[in-house]
């Protein structure tokens, strides 16, 4: 359903992407972890049309990203780092406009604004302007946007940034019920204890270069040495050891 085939994308002699191959299916939520510059915010902005790749081809169900960006965005959410609104409209108004740029009739969008104001706990403050939003309202109002059309791959980065614990569980919770759905999910994160309880498979990101992709469990056999949590995992994998007290 989204595949990466090959694909590098470079910045002068930079190579942020390098020859990455992914294959996701439906029903799955795949946690892209690495650290800062790894390259999974490119992988990201390649995957929802923001960059191009410089080689290789992505595939959202049967259609290129880069030769059929329309059809690809009525198959694509995507709730990025940081949050934006338009200030000037209140919650609602702005899940309605998202709505309409997606050509949904009227009774259907009424219905779509409806249900993600629902799932996401929206109707105490959707009809206040955004502006007057906390972090954690921006950011569950832009997940409600992200899923109004119902998008066959949900893609996610950084999620978790500025939650409270109720906003996280909710969210974690609504990734993992929309995976288990039928929807693919790709998050990526810093947040290793939540890819570690939510994914089905994650990836790790060292150099632009995928440096292991599969379940957890298939991590800590592959280092049994290393310890049982992500976090060690994953630093014995980039090979920085235990983080120090």
């Amino acid at each position: 359903m989204l595949r990466f085939d090959n694909v590098t994308r470079t910045y002068g002699s930079r190579v942020a992407v390098d020859h990455l191959t992914l294959s996701l299916e439906r029903g799955e939520l795949f946690a892209l972890l690495g650290h800062n510059g790894a390259g999974k915010t490119t992988t990201i902005k390649m995957l929802v049309g923001l960059l191009k790749p410089s080689s290789g081809t992505i595939y959202v169900g049967p259609y290129d990203v880069t030769h059929n960006p329309r059809e690809v965005s009525r198959l694509v959410g995507y709730v990025p780092d940081l949050p934006f609104l338009y200030d000037k409209l209140s919650g609602r108004e702005f899940l309605r406009f998202v709505a309409d740029m997606y050509g949904m009739p009227e009774a259907a969008a009424k219905e779509a604004v409806d249900r993600e104001a629902e799932r996401f706990q929206l109707k105490d403050f959707q009809d206040q302007l955004t502006e007057s939003y906390s972090h954690g309202m921006r950011q569950r109002t832009v997940f409600a946007a992200a899923m109004i059309h119902q998008p066959d791959v949900l893609v996610v980065d950084e999620p978790m940034v500025g939650l409270d614990p109720h906003s996280i569980r909710l969210v974690k919770d609504l990734l993992k019920s929309y995976s288990q759905s039928g929807k693919i999910v790709l998050m990526s994160t810093h947040t290793l204890t939540v890819a570690e309880e939510i994914a089905d498979r994650v990836g790790v990101m060292k150099s632009g270069k995928i440096v292991f992709e599969g379940k957890v469990e298939e991590l800590r056999s592959s280092i049994p040495d290393a310890g049982q949590s992500l976090e060690s995992l994953y630093l014995a994998l980039m090979g920085e050891g235990e983080p120090s007290e």
